[in-house]
C-alpha cells in the first residue's frame, strides 16, 4: 500500500520496514518572488505541485532574518538564487552591542515570513511535512557584518560579538516559536560555521554550538527537524555528539558528495536519517543518466534505509527540469537497485 508523504517520512524516521520507498525532497530559492510573502508562498506551492516531494522546505532569501536590523540586498542573477548584500549593519565592534531584540510578530520582514508560512500550510494540506528555514546566529551575524569582519571581530572583540550573537539568538528563538504556531512540522536549521576553514573547533563550540542549542530548543516539540551543515571540512562528529543525541534533529543534510563523511560513513555514528546523495554540480551540469547514477549510489550506500534522497544544498535555479525529475524517478525503482 502506498503511503502518504507524511507517513513515508515518519516511517523513514522510525526505520520502519513497512516503508514503501526512500523519501525524496529537493528545494530551491525563488529569486524576486522571495521578496513578498504571497509570491513566495505561491512559488513554493507551485514547485511542490510539479514535483510532489515528500516534504516541503520553505526557502526565503537569507536577508529575511536580518532586514529588520537594517540590512539590504539585491538580486543580481546568482545561479543558486541567492542575493548580494549591499548594506551591512555591523561596521565597528561596538555595533554588535546595539542590536535590539526583535518581536517576530511586529518586525516587518519576520512577520511577513510568518504570514508566508500560514499561506503555504493552508495550501499544502496536512499530508506533507512543512519545514521553515532558520539561520543560525553565526550565519545571520556573517550577513550583518560580512564574513571577514565577523571572524576578525570574533577574535579581537569576543565580548562584543557574543552580546550581539545573544541578541540574534533570542530573536531567532522567538521566531521559531512564532513559526511553530503556523503549523510547521519542523525547522531546517542552517549552520554555516561548523567548518574548519572558517572557525577553529574551540571557536565554534564557544560562539556557535552553545547558541545553536539555545536558539533551537523550542523546536524540540516538532517531529521533522532537519539540520543543514553547510560547507567543507565540517565538524560532523562534534555536532553528532552534541545535537543528535538530544533527538532535536532526526535528519542531517550536508554536502556529502564534496566533503566527508559519506552517507554510509555518517550512518555509523548518526542513528537518524541522512539527507543527500546528489551533488549540485551533477544536477546542474550532468544529464539524467548521471543524476540517476548518483541517486542510485546513495540508495545502495544506505540500503535505502534512513535516507532522505536529495542534494547537499539548494538546487540551483538553473537546474534542468529533467534532472529534477530524474532524482524523483530513482526512488520508484529503489527495490530493483537494492
Amino acid at each position: 500500500m502506498s503511503l502518504t508523504a507524511r507517513e513515508r517520512m515518519q516511517a523513514c524516521l522510525k526505520d520502519d520496514p513497512a516503508l514503501d520507498r526512500p523519501p525524496v525532497a529537493l528545494w530551491r530559492h525563488f529569486p524576486v518572488d522571495d521578496q513578498d510573502p504571497d509570491t513566495l508562498a505561491a512559488a513554493t506551492l507551485d514547485f511542490q505541485r510539479h514535483y510532489d516531494f515528500d516534504l516541503v522546505k520553505v526557502t526565503p532569501a537569507s536577508s529575511f532574518s536580518i532586514k529588520d536590523w537594517g540590512a539590504q540586498d539585491a538580486w543580481e542573477g546568482h545561479s543558486e538564487g541567492t542575493r548580494r548584500y549591499t548594506k551591512r549593519v555591523i561596521q565597528k565592534p561596538q555595533d554588535w552591542e546595539h542590536l535590539p531584540v526583535l518581536d517576530p510578530l511586529k518586525a516587518a520582514h519576520l512577520s511577513a515570513q510568518i504570514a508566508c508560512l500560514r499561506q503555504i500550510r493552508a495550501g499544502l494540506g496536512p499530508d506533507t511535512a512543512l519545514l521553515e528555514t532558520v539561520f543560525s546566529p553565526l550565519a545571520q551575524a556573517k550577513n550583518l557584518a560580512g564574513g571577514d569582519v565577523l571572524v576578525a571581530h570574533l577574535r579581537q572583540y569576543p565580548e562584543a560579538v557574543m552580546k550581539g550573537l545573544q541578541t540574534i539568538a533570542m530573536t531567532t528563538r522567538r521566531f521559531v516559536e512564532a513559526a511553530m504556531e503556523t503549523g510547521i512540522d519542523g525547522i531546517f536549521y542552517a549552520v554555516q560555521h561548523a567548518q574548519a576553514g572558517l572557525l577553529t573547533l574551540a571557536e565554534y563550540k564557544t560562539f556557535g554550538l552553545s547558541l545553536d542549542l539555545q536558539t533551537t530548543q523550542p523546536a524540540s516539540a516538532l517531529w521533522c527537524n532537519l539540520l543543514h551543515l553547510h560547507g567543507l571540512n565540517i565538524y560532523f562528529d562534534l555536532v553528532a555528539q552534541s545535537l543528535f543525541p538530544e533527538g532535536l534533529f532526526p535528519i542531517v543534510n550536508w554536502h556529502d558528495r564534496e566533503t566527508p563523511p559519506s552517507l554510509a560513513e555518517a550512518q555509523k555514528t548518526f542513528t537518524g536519517v541522512v539527507c543527500g546523495g546528489v551533488s549540485q554540480n551533477t544536477i546542474v551540469f550532468g544529464n539524467g543518466s548521471q543524476v540517476r547514477e548518483e541517486a542510485a549510489d546513495a540508495i545502495q550506500q544506505t540500503r535505502g534505509r534512513r535516507l532522505l534522497l536529495g542534494t547537499g544544498c539548494v538546487v540551483p535555479v538553473i537546474a534542468p527540469h529533467g534532472n529534477i525529475l530524474a532524482v524523483k524517478e530513482v526512488v520508484t525503482t529503489s527495490r530493483s537497485i537494492l
